[in-house]
């Protein structure tokens, strides 16, 4: 686990990724200096980082799937390896349950997200199924999930910075290069951002507050596994009643176990992934979630044994940050090997 003042440090992140040092540091009472120092030690050590994504508005032009992989024997994590180093794979985990892979993928259109799974899955050596659901609409995910470790009055010390919104927004090749850029530093400044791009620093600035205004990006602060409060990730396939599944699902994305919440295509048309202190704790959570949703049922449910990406952060086996893959989900997607 990591010390309290960590943790503290960690949720201030969670709660504003971009917050400047000087307003952390006040909220959290410990100065600019030490936070910054101890957030670089904690991104040093593969123990926290940051990332940024599409969401909103850009990801309702997307189309994301997840895609559950049957491998051949002794083939599962080289397979995992490989297609985490894809720019369309957000996530990749091996589960305990009725598939050996899942990824969570997404590709600018549904015939680029067809080819993907055509091409770079299915003709990979070593995966021998592959059976893919599309979520036409998240409820919530791992952006809002919190630590829980700072107070009421800190996390108001935090809160206040969102930029205005602009209106109406239309996505540029700007507004990609800088998601792409937020991808590799979520807290770098409109200035660095701008050299990078080659533009100037207002411009940078203006569409930075455009994009986050619109909530068309999203930033997250993570926390390696092994050191989280809750190290255990569980998916739970539900199958809800059409006419009930928004008030399930906002329901269960207030839940402080949920991370993600989405609607599915398939024969369970609900998935919540949860994050818990133990295994052992997912019954205890099923049992709470038919007794207050009594119409829900529970179709299926596995338990990650590993996770090799997250959101773009390759992760070593011990679950720590160890490298990371641009998440370009507009890159062409073309045949494996290409």
């Amino acid at each position: 686990m990591l010390s309290e003042g960590d943790l503290k440090l960690v949720d201030a992140l969670q709660t504003d990724p971009r917050a400047p040092w000087s307003v952390v540091g006040n909220a959290l009472g410990i100065g600019a200096v030490t936070a910054a120092r101890r957030w670089e030690s904690l991104v040093a050590r593969g123990h926290t980082w940051l990332t940024a994504y599409p969401a909103g508005e850009l990801m309702a032009r997307m189309a994301l799937a997840f895609v559950e992989l049957d491998c051949e024997p002794g083939e599962t994590l080289r397979v995992a390896h490989e297609l985490a180093a894809d720019p369309h794979v957000a996530t990749v985990e091996h589960l305990a349950g009725h598939c050996d892979i899942r990824l969570h993928l997404m590709a600018p259109t549904l015939p680029d997200l067809a080819d993907y799974v055509l091409h770079r899955i299915t003709e990979r050596p070593g995966v021998r199924a592959a059976r893919t659901v599309l979520a036409p609409r998240l409820f919530t995910e791992g952006s809002h999930w919190r630590v829980r470790a700072i107070s009421p009055v800190e996390r108001e010390a935090l809160t206040g910075r969102a930029p205005r919104v602009a209106a109406p927004l239309r996505f540029t090749d700007l507004d990609r290069g800088l998601v792409l850029g937020l991808g590799e530093d979520a807290r770098a400044s409109a200035a660095a951002l701008a050299v990078g791009l080659g533009v100037g620093a207002t411009t940078v600035r203006r569409r930075l507050d455009a994009l986050l205004g619109h909530g068309a990006v999203r930033l997250r602060c993570e926390i390696a596994r092994p050191l989280s409060p809750a190290p255990v990730t569980a998916t739970l396939w539900l199958r809800v009643p059409p006419d009930k599944l928004e008030t399930t699902a906002r329901s269960l994305a207030t839940l402080p176990e949920v991370r993600l919440c989405a609607a599915l295509t398939g024969s369970a048309n609900l998935l919540v992934v949860v994050w818990l202190a133990a295994h052992q704790d997912l019954m205890a959570l099923e049992a709470s979630l038919v007794a207050k949703l009594p119409w829900l049922e529970v179709a299926d449910r596995a338990v990650t044994l590993r996770i090799v990406k997250l959101m773009g952060r390759l992760l070593d086996d011990a679950g720590f940050g160890a490298g990371r893959v641009p998440l370009d989900y507009w890159s062409p997607v073309g045949p494996l090997g290409r």
